[in-house]
């Protein structure tokens, strides 16, 4: 049974199957014809997400390697919120996903539904690191609203889907790992977003002004601009 106290899923089968009848299958088949996030996923790849940090030799930076996940736990024990909305899928999560030093399993459960590829419906497990990082760039950009997600996982078929209709798209990438997502906040200019995801000082940073997202990931420390 999912604790309540935990979980405030707003919108479409947070937890349960996806939508379904006419207007869902409707919503579905526009979705599938207008394909936004395919392109945004083209322009993202023409600047791949192994660029070098600034300031770092090529060789370090490829040489960088992520926090194990087995070794890593937040710091501090308090409970963590995060507040994600799904803006292909319309669905919406209040979560308590970190409690008294623990990962609450039922919220990661529902934070990686979530953040499902959409294409497929393939759930995969997200990098709860991915999760801490978005929690302190809530805190501090003092966000008061969900992050509007527009890439978590990202499924192999739909990977190399994007990859034969484009040369440019990368045959591997953190999203198919669980690792990255692209977000924006609907309360904080972008460009406060990429600077406060910066002073963290962890993982990757794209900063996509045109397309307007910021990606953020648990790889090496690195930083790229995008359209």
């Amino acid at each position: 049974m999912i604790d309540r106290r935990k979980l405030l899923g707003l919108g479409f089968g947070v937890l349960g199957a996806s939508m379904v009848g006419p207007m869902a299958a409707l919503a579905q088949a526009k979705l599938a014809d207008s394909d936004p996030i395919g392109d945004l996923l083209l322009r993202q790849s023409q600047l791949p997400e192994g660029l070098p940090v600034e300031g770092l030799p090529a060789e370090a930076a490829a040489t960088q390697a992520a926090v194990p996940l087995g070794s890593y736990r937040p710091a501090a024990t308090a409970q963590r919120w995060l507040k994600l909305h799904n803006i292909h899928t319309q669905e919406r999560l209040e979560a308590v996903y970190f409690e008294k030093g623990e990962y609450v399993p039922d919220a990661v459960q529902a934070l990686d539904k979530v953040l499902r590829d959409f294409r497929t419906g393939d759930v995969h497990p997200m990098n709860p690191r991915l999760f801490d990082t978005l929690a302190d760039l809530a805190r501090k950009t003092d966000t008061k609203d969900h992050f509007q997600v527009i890439s978590g996982y990202r499924s192999p078929k739909t990977n190399a889907m994007l990859n034969e209709r484009s040369g440019e798209v990368a045959k591997r990438s953190l999203h198919m790992d669980g690792k990255a997502i692209d977000i924006y906040l609907e309360d904080v200019a972008l460009d406060r977003v990429r600077a406060a995801a910066l002073d963290l000082g962890r993982g990757g940073v794209g900063y996509y002004p045109t397309s307007n997202f910021v990606h953020v990931d648990v790889g090496p420390v690195r930083r790229w601009v995008g359209s």
